[in-house]
């Protein structure tokens, strides 16, 4: 890999801005000052960038325990985005596997890995979310049946894929669903009549929310948590 590309996917500069750190005599490379951003640099190479070691950031799977109120955004004016509650390098090249409303919480995930995410929130891969439900009205008999059967949502042309609905309580539910759609869940309680007035995600496909990660805590999935994804 050229030395340029190599500090730019270490640190998130741009080519130029590399290839300006290299002429002003920054970088070694195995204790060696080096002026040509086109060398080759070798997995076995100690590259140091103004006295700081360099590495290659290896792709990220983060699980987050996300708050009401924040978005799941790169940037937005008016409120705090799920980034902020990173401590990473180079966050701005991970991104969010779906998204949850602003004023839902549960599981997220996150990753750079655009393959990755893409199989876990393709529609087409019907991965399993459930969420726990909590709603304006009491949770009719029938509920189950009509989700069970699939339901028309506003503006739609198909209804939803058969959804599982437990009731948990008059007002309280676990609903999974296979699909992602817009909104899908409040939605779907809206078709039945109902609204839905709390919503947290407890699960996606086999990894369920960490019972110690907190509120706005987040870590890298273990390699049985990422088994439990595929």
């Amino acid at each position: 890999m050229r030395l340029d590309k190599f500090i730019c996917d270490c640190t998130g500069l741009t080519r130029s801005q590399a290839g300006k750190v290299i002429r002003q005599k920054l970088v070694t490379i195995n204790g060696e000052l080096v002026k040509q951003a086109a060398l080759q640099v070798n997995s076995d190479d100690k590259v140091v960038m103004d006295g700081q070691p360099l590495a290659i950031i290896g792709l990220r799977y983060l699980i987050l325990h996300k708050p009401a109120g924040f978005l799941c955004a790169n940037d937005d004016p008016d409120h705090p985005i799920v980034f902020s509650l990173l401590d990473e390098p180079l966050v701005e090249r991970l991104h969010t596997v779906g998204r949850l409303d602003l004023d839902t919480t549960g599981l997220l995930l996150l990753t750079d890995d655009g393959k990755w995410s893409h199989r876990i929130s393709s529609p087409k891969h019907h991965i399993a979310k459930t969420y726990r439900v909590w709603t304006a009205d009491p949770i009719s008999a029938d509920a189950a049946s009509q989700f069970a059967e699939g339901v028309m949502l506003r503006g739609e042309k198909d209804p939803t894929l058969p959804a599982q609905l437990e009731i948990v309580s008059e007002r309280e539910a676990l609903l999974t669903i296979h699909e992602g759609r817009y909104h899908q869940v409040k939605r779907m309680f809206a078709a039945i009549g109902n609204k839905v007035e709390q919503l947290h995600r407890e699960k996606v496909g086999g990894l369920q929310l960490p019972a110690d990660l907190a509120e706005g805590e987040y870590r890298a999935l273990t390699a049985a948590e990422l088994e439990l994804l595929k």
